[in-house]
C-alpha cells in the first residue's frame, strides 16, 4: 500500500505537468531542428553545400564548371569596357549606360598591370564609347601607359568615331596599334533609324575622314558592323573595299538579358534581330571581301574576356553577363576562374592573329 502512494503521487503531478511540458516542446522544437541542420552542414563537404544567397552571379563555386580547361586560363586578349555613357543610341546596344561609373586612373592602370603580369598580349578598349570620358584624354593616357609601360604587343580602341579628334591622334596616335570604328550601314538614313547618329554629324562622311587619319598617323583601320534586321539585305562590298581596312569584323545581332531585353534593360533589341539564315545569306553575299571575319552569336558568346567598369569579368554564356568578382580586390587569376571564358573557342575563331601594327607591314 505505501508504495502505491508515491506511484499515485507522481501520477498526479506527471498529469498536472503534461499540458506545460507540451508547451514547452512545441517552443523548442523548431530550435533544436535548426541546431541539427546547422551542425550538419558545418560537418558537410563544401562541395555539397548551397551557395550562399545574395553574391553576384557569378561568383559562386557552381560557376568554376564554365571553363574549358585543366590548366588556369591567361588572359591573352581582353576587353575592357572602362565606361557605360555614351552619345549614340544604338537600338541593339548589348553594353548599355546602366552605371555612370568609372574606376580612378591609377586604379584602372593598376588593374592593367596585373592582367599584363598574368599573361595579357593586347587590350581592346570599349564602352560606351570610350573617348566621351575626359574627352579622349583618360582614354589616351591609357593607350600610352599600355604601349608604353607594360609594353603591350597590341593596344586597340573600338569607337563610334563621333568624338575622335586629330590632336588626340597627335598626342596618342603613336601608342595605337588599331582603330576600329563602328559602321552599320553606308545609307545614313538607316545609321539614323539604328541609332547612330548625332545632330549634324554624317556618320558615314566622318568614317572616311578618320580613315585618313589612320593612315596619316599610321594606325590600323578597323571596320565593326552589327547586321540586323535594318541592313541584312544592304550590299557595303564596294564601300569596304573602298575603306580598305585591315579588318572588317561583321557581327550578328545579339541579345543579352538585363541589356537589350528583359527586365532591367535599356534597350528592346528584339526587333532588330536575324536568323542564323540570314546572316549567312549576308556573309554569302559578301564573301569576296577578303578582309571580313565573321562572328555569329555562338562564336561570341563564351570566346571573349570581358571586363566591365569595376574590372570584372562578365560570364555571358547563360545569355546574360553574370560578374566575376573584381581583379582588383581577388587579383586576375581567382576572377578568371568565374569568367566562362573558353580559350579554345577564342583560338578557333580567330581571337589570335596579327594584332601589332609593327607586324603588319602596312602601305601607310
Amino acid at each position: 500500500m505505501w508504495v502505491l502512494v508515491p506511484q499515485a503521487v507522481a501520477g498526479k503531478l506527471l498529469g498536472a505537468l503534461r499540458k506545460p511540458l507540451s508547451s514547452l516542446w512545441a517552443s523548442l522544437a523548431p530550435l533544436l531542428l535548426w541546431l541539427r541542420a546547422t551542425l550538419w552542414l558545418a560537418a558537410a563537404d563544401p562541395a555539397q553545400r548551397q551557395p550562399a544567397g545574395g553574391e553576384p552571379r557569378g561568383t559562386g563555386e557552381e560557376e568554376e564548371e564554365d571553363g574549358s580547361g585543366d590548366g588556369p586560363l591567361t588572359p591573352t586578349s581582353v576587353n575592357y569596357h572602362f565606361t557605360r555613357q555614351c552619345n549614340y543610341k544604338c537600338g541593339f546596344c548589348f553594353h548599355t549606360a546602366k552605371t555612370s561609373f568609372v574606376l580612378p586612373l591609377d586604379e584602372a592602370k593598376r588593374g592593367l598591370r596585373l592582367l599584363k603580369d598574368a599573361g595579357m598580349e593586347k587590350i581592346n578598349f570599349s564602352g560606351g564609347e570610350p573617348f566621351l570620358q575626359d574627352r579622349g584624354q583618360y582614354l589616351g593616357e591609357l593607350v600610352r601607359f599600355c604601349k608604353r609601360d607594360l609594353g603591350l604587343p597590341s593596344v586597340s580602341v573600338v569607337s563610334n568615331g563621333s568624338l575622335v579628334r586629330e590632336r588626340w591622334f597627335a598626342s596618342y596616335g603613336q601608342y595605337l596599334d588599331i582603330l576600329a570604328i563602328s559602321c552599320d550601314s553606308f545609307n545614313e538614313d538607316v545609321n539614323v533609324l539604328i541609332g547612330r547618329g548625332q545632330g549634324k554629324i554624317n556618320h558615314v562622311e566622318n568614317l572616311h575622314k578618320l580613315r585618313r587619319w589612320c593612315r596619316d598617323y599610321r594606325v590600323a583601320f578597323k571596320v565593326n558592323s552589327v547586321i540586323n534586321r535594318f541592313n541584312v539585305d544592304e550590299d557595303m562590298r564596294e564601300h569596304i573595299k573602298e575603306l580598305s581596312p585591315v579588318r572588317w569584323k561583321v557581327f550578328q545581332c545579339l541579345i543579352i538579358e538585363g541589356e537589350n531585353s528583359g527586365d532591367g534593360a535599356l534597350r528592346e533589341a528584339e526587333r532588330f534581330v536575324i536568323s542564323k539564315e540570314e546572316f549567312q545569306e549576308f556573309l554569302d553575299r559578301h564573301k569576296e571581301v577578303s578582309c571580313l571575319v565573321p562572328e555569329c552569336n555562338d562564336k561570341m558568346k563564351d570566346s571573349y574576356l570581358i571586363l566591365d567598369e569595376y574590372m570584372r569579368f562578365l560570364n555571358c554564356r547563360k545569355g546574360r553577363k553574370d560578374p566575376s568578382k573584381s581583379i582588383l580586390d581577388v587579383g586576375v587569376d581567382e576572377a578568371i576562374k568565374f569568367s566562362g571564358f573558353d580559350e579554345k573557342a577564342f583560338l578557333t575563331r580567330g581571337g589570335k592573329y596579327v594584332w601589332s601594327k609593327a607586324d603588319l607591314k602596312l602601305d601607310w
